[in-house]
């Protein structure tokens, strides 16, 4: 068997990232950005929240970035649809939308998405946020957020 591992620098990051995102200018930032840092991820992209959620069963993500506003559904209903899968730790869901603070957002996390992460993009933040997730760290949430759900605030 090939250890495809065995040519990644240490601290290289691998692995599957799903972006759910229907603007075409955010879509191809975020893929820049991750793809620029980290070059040995597969990005996978989907337009809808219904391809969203069939590429996320089908491919088995690590991590599934996902804006709230979509053409056919909200973020909400796929965090809704994808609920078992969450619950299973198959992957992280990280909100990545330009929402301010909503009750749509709180309800997100409070079923299992794993961040919110406000755009426009701050790359070292995002950088942060991306090596967090695919590292299996726990989440890191603004006070009011983390007290509304439950989580874990930043230091």
């Amino acid at each position: 068997m090939i250890d495809h591992q065995a040519d990644v620098p240490d601290g290289t990051l691998i692995g599957t990232v799903l972006y759910i995102e229907d603007d075409p200018v955010s879509s191809s930032l975020v893929e820049e950005i991750l793809l620029t840092l980290h070059p040995h991820l597969t990005l996978l992209r989907a337009a809808t929240g219904a391809e969203g959620v069939r590429l996320a069963r089908e491919q088995h993500p690590d991590l599934v970035l996902l804006d709230m506003h979509l053409p056919d559904t909200s973020g909400l209903e796929v965090i809704r649809e994808l609920n078992r899968e969450i619950a299973a730790g198959a992957f992280r869901i990280v909100l990545l939308t330009a929402d301010r603070i909503s009750a749509d957002v709180i309800k997100a996390l409070s079923l299992g998405a794993y961040e919110y992460w406000a755009k426009p993009i701050n790359i070292p933040q995002f950088d942060r946020g991306v090596r967090r997730a695919l590292s299996g760290a726990p989440a890191l949430l603004p006070m009011h957020l983390a007290q509304a759900i439950g989580g874990r605030a930043p230091a």
